[in-house]
């Protein structure tokens, strides 16, 4: 019962951000916590803080605006004193001059107690440069931008 609960928090936290709300996602998030996106790009980095969750989601929503999760699989594993969670998702959107962003993310979560104390992603990170590299060229060059880390 547990394991489906944690499967239909996050499959509909993945909802939420498909309709723009982020902050489900940002509550969620323990008190002391860790975000890592793998690679050395804009939307990369390790956030520990709300405020830099914040500034990152907001980001993210400048940068690939109308982007859509859907969550493929979702394995769950432990309890609720220490939760395993991993997630593979497809992400897709529209890019500047008619382009499509596709890409699949995977991302590995430790939940304790209902808080998100980490979280891991990765994707293929030639696709999203180049779907950066995109959006720069359109003239938003935050698409370049440094990381946001704390």
């Amino acid at each position: 019962m547990y394991k489906r609960i944690v499967r239909a928090r996050l499959r509909d936290t993945f909802d939420r951000i498909n309709e723009g709300d982020y902050m489900t996602m940002v509550d969620g998030l323990a008190d002391s916590f860790e975000y890592r996106f793998h690679g050395q790009h804009a939307l990369g980095g390790r956030r520990t803080s709300r405020a830099s969750m914040l500034l990152w989601w907001q980001r993210v929503f400048r940068l690939l605006p109308g982007m859509h999760f859907a969550v493929q699989d979702v394995l769950v594993n432990g309890g609720p004193r220490r939760t395993r969670v991993a997630v593979r998702s497809l992400v897709s959107g529209a890019l500047p001059g008619g382009q499509r962003y596709e890409n699949t993310v995977f991302q590995f979560l430790t939940i304790a107690w209902g808080k998100v104390e980490s979280v891991e992603t990765i994707e293929d990170l030639r696709v999203l440069e180049h779907a950066l590299r995109a959006v720069a060229e359109s003239g938003n060059p935050e698409a370049l931008a440094d990381p946001i880390e704390d």
